[in-house]
């Protein structure tokens, strides 16, 4: 759940990289600009436009597969919140005597699970409280399987609730994958690279002219550095300023209804 590296000191470090690559590109190209035939810079062009649409198709994909996880994620707590009102509602179906204690497992249950996703992206914090959680599903489940055979329980407690538990159970999983649910490092190294390269070959161009733009020099290095610093937050929401604080409030809500 927390990057390698954090976000703010990986575009920072970008940042720096592309504008002094920008200019050394820029110098290049001023010592290269008398010997450079008008072929050798059709030639030097069609491999400037691979390698920028290159940068371009990873950016993209980088951030298509960054936003839809962190939908996934969004939607996975709204899954696991309806799993645990589901099987919290057909704790109805058991006998009276054995309801306040499965109801209380619940809330603590509940409790449990919020405490996790609170203590990220520290994940071993978190990965003590879902070993808590773990130890409460499983008592929750072995109280359910008893309390079903009770007589003043309902004919099909079991068929009703114990797949609901098993799905409760299912979900709390599903969200723990989630957590570690990223693109291979390499992915991030490929982009780190390929600003760079495009940095150096964009100060390369620009040495046609007679003075630096300052606008394109800060303009290209910024937007670059704030796409892939966006792409970063999506991807490990929690870790940087994209958090999943609204989502989450519904686990609270849930937390407060259950009595």
């Amino acid at each position: 759940m927390r990057p390698p590296i954090p976000p703010f000191v990986l575009a920072a470090l970008l940042l720096i990289g592309m504008l002094i690559l920008l200019e050394i590109g820029r110098r290049l190209g001023v010592k290269r600009l008398q010997k450079e035939s008008e072929g050798e810079r059709t030639n030097l062009s069609t491999i400037e436009g691979a390698i920028f649409a290159l940068f371009g198709l990873v950016v993209a994909f980088t951030f298509s597969g960054a936003a839809s996880r962190f939908n996934d994620k969004r939607m996975l707590i709204a899954e696991e919140v309806n799993s645990i009102e589901v099987a919290y509602l057909r704790l109805d179906l058991l006998s009276p005597e054995a309801q306040p204690k499965l109801r209380e497992l619940f809330r603590n249950y509940v409790e449990s699970r919020i405490e996790t996703y609170r203590k990220l992206p520290d994940m071993d914090a978190a990965g003590k409280e879902i070993a808590q959680s773990k130890m409460l599903q499983r008592e929750i489940w072995e109280k359910a399987v008893s309390a079903t055979t009770l007589p003043k329980s309902h004919p099909n407690a079991g068929i009703l609730l114990l797949p609901a538990l098993n799905n409760m159970i299912d979900m709390a999983t599903t969200r723990t994958m989630a957590l570690r649910l990223h693109p291979p490092g390499i992915i991030y190294v490929l982009l780190f690279v390929l600003s760079l390269a495009c940095a150096l070959l964009a100060g390369y161009r620009m040495a046609a002219g007679q003075h630096r733009s300052w606008l394109h020099i800060f303009g290209f290095a910024f937007i670059t550095v704030v796409t892939i610093y966006v792409i970063l937050n999506l991807e490990y929401p929690r870790a940087g300023f994209i958090r999943l604080e609204s989502p989450d409030q519904i686990l609270f809500n849930i937390h407060d209804s259950l009595h």
